[in-house]
């Protein structure tokens, strides 16, 4: 009971905090990178910091990590690579669809792969980038997922 109470009141300040963003009130985002790389996790978190207002840029060295990270602090978006320890990034993608499947997810991989790409829709990810094209495409990506659209590559 008290866990149900305490998913459902965090649920309820992240879609408060989200509805700010999205009508102008609030300006500043919380995000989690997750990927086994600290250098990846540091350069996203760069990149992002200098194209976007960032409150937190948090950091998740591994699926399972991640998954703890969100339900302690529900993040405005989550960005997953898919091939870590412990736990993969579409599991942890599951696991946090599950838990708050409000907050967008985004895969961030060097996988250039059309199945993954459909199996991470499948659960409920909402972007996938290319770490080769993140460059070129992570900022539209995490503008499109805040604005609650999707963003997919339709090329391959």
């Amino acid at each position: 009971m008290i866990s149900t109470f305490l998913s459902y009141s965090a649920s309820k300040n992240a879609f408060a905090r989200r509805a700010a963003l999205f009508t102008g009130k609030e300006s500043r985002l919380r995000i989690l990178v997750a990927d086994d790389q600290p250098g990846i996790r540091k350069r996203v978190c760069l990149m992002l910091a200098s194209l976007i207002a960032l409150d937190v840029c948090d950091e998740a060295a591994n699926g399972l990590e991640a998954v703890e990270k969100v339900k302690d602090s529900i993040p405005d978006l989550v960005i997953l690579d898919v091939t870590m320890p412990l736990m993969n990034g579409l599991d942890a993608a599951r696991r946090i669809h599950a838990f708050t499947p409000e907050t967008p997810i985004l895969i961030l991989t060097m996988h250039k792969s059309r199945q993954l790409m459909e199996e991470a829709q499948k659960i409920g990810v909402r972007g996938y980038v290319v770490k080769g094209e993140a460059g070129q495409s992570l900022a539209s990506a995490v503008t499109a997922l805040m604005q609650r659209r999707t963003f997919f590559p339709t090329e391959f």
